[in-house]
């Protein structure tokens, strides 16, 4: 994972970020992404603590105990006494028979691991569609800078010209406090759209993790038309190919593993028992056998099984299959819920996706005509047939529609990316 992250840092740091740098950088850094990645981290330890619970388990122990004053002696009486003891003991349990509990845990560990996967990949898959927006928002509040720059270019140029007409005693001094006021609005308007670029900016590399003080920008994206598919074709491709649908599937699996592994709680088990042990014993007063004598002549062995079948456990494996299977019915309703927001999804990003390639067709004609509108509007007025009010007000409508059309473009470009994403899963 460090290579990979430094490699698109290397990459992306020599110039401008590409959207695939962009995308890759933040499946690397993203806090959501991290965290379910440990959480797929914590599921195959469960996977491979069930397969433990088929292994033995193996413990030691000694013990030292003292006893002191009356004691009950071998003749029956009562006797001051002093007496201690040591000894040492290995005891091992095998599970033989634990009523399918064993198999069917390992197989509802390794369902939920499937299904954290899944949601591991879902969760990279929000990152990508925040990434794309995000994206797209700040090469539309760039080219938003350069519109508005383009608008404050003209009026600069009208206000220089204005001034020379004033000068020369062919207009009055008010046209060129309007100008001047044109002028100082248009401005605004190109620091308010500089702003919403640097906060675009500060969006994306919040999003992206990135460290305060790196120099960040974007490169235009450069790509055809995607094509559109139908509704139901996107949405038949993406319930085989979306993470979080598949998430949703593999926690109904888990769901019914867990039903079958809380049911063997109804089986009885099986499981065999084996030991070694030897002891030390000491009477005050009394002689006995040296401690290494005693360790020798006192080992024993043991080796037993040990059945338990269940006759009635106050309803608890009842209870704890009636719960299972509430979870499985709740995990089915969820995959019900994921495919109809699916669907629902699909057909919002594709109309959308329509309407904006509409919207955008259409800001063309409108972008072409208006400009074509100021500058017959420059020329009338150059000539004293128009007034400073009018052509203001065709460069205003030559900016809105500059400024629709390029929303428009971008809103375009990032609903097929979307519909593509549902399509393609990628």
């Amino acid at each position: 994972m460090a290579a990979a992250l430094a490699g698109v840092a290397l990459t992306a740091g020599a110039g401008p970020w590409s959207l695939d740098s962009c995308i890759s950088y933040a499946h690397e850094r993203n806090i959501s992404v991290r965290q379910r990645a440990v959480d797929c981290l914590n599921a195959e330890y469960g996977v491979t603590e069930a397969k433990d619970r088929f292994l033995p388990q193996v413990a030691g122990g000694a013990s030292q105990n003292f006893s002191f004053g009356r004691g009950l002696t071998g003749d029956n009486t009562y006797a001051n006494r002093n007496t201690q003891s040591f000894g040492v003991n290995v005891g091992m349990s095998m599970p033989v028979f634990q009523g399918l509990a064993g198999v069917r845990r390992v197989a509802y560990a390794k369902a939920n691991l499937q299904a954290i996967v899944e949601q591991f990949e879902a969760t990279k898959d929000d990152v990508t569609l925040n990434v794309i927006s995000q994206y797209l928002q700040v090469l539309y509040c760039k080219e938003m800078v350069d519109v508005a720059a383009d608008q404050a270019s003209l009026s600069r140029t009208e206000l220089e010209r204005r001034r020379e007409l004033c000068a020369a005693g062919k207009i009055a001094e008010l046209d060129v406090l309007e100008a001047e006021a044109q002028l100082a609005r248009d401005e605004l308007t190109l620091v308010n759209a500089e702003n919403d670029r640097d906060l675009a900016v500060v969006g994306m590399e919040r999003l992206l993790q990135l460290e305060a003080g790196t120099d960040f920008d974007v490169e235009p994206l450069q790509e055809d038309a995607l094509p559109l598919p139908t509704v139901d074709e996107v949405y038949a491709n993406a319930l085989s190919l979306n993470h979080g649908i598949r998430a949703a599937e593999l926690n109904v699996k888990a769901a019914e593993s867990n039903v079958s592994l809380s049911r063997t709680g109804y089986m009885p088990t099986l499981s065999m028992n084996a030991g070694l042990s030897t002891n030390y014993y000491k009477v005050s007063g009394i002689p006995g056998a040296a401690f290494g004598s005693q360790m020798r002549e006192n080992f024993s062995k043991s080796i037993g099984l040990t059945l338990s079948v269940p006759i009635f456990d106050a309803f608890g494996t009842r209870n704890s299959v009636r719960r299972a299977k509430a979870s499985q019915i709740s995990a089915e309703l969820q995959l019900d819920d994921a495919r109809s927001q699916l669907y629902q999804n699909i057909r919002q990003a594709h109309s959308q996706a329509v309407a904006a390639r509409r919207k955008a067709a259409s800001g063309e004609v409108a972008a072409r005509s208006s400009r074509a509108a100021l500058e017959a509007m420059q020329e009338k007025y150059n000539y004293g047939r128009a007034n400073a009010t009018e052509f203001e007000q065709a460069k205003s409508a030559w900016f809105r529609a500059c400024s629709e059309l390029v929303q428009a473009r971008y809103e375009s470009v990032l609903r097929a990316r979307i519909v593509d994403f549902y399509n393609s899963g990628r």
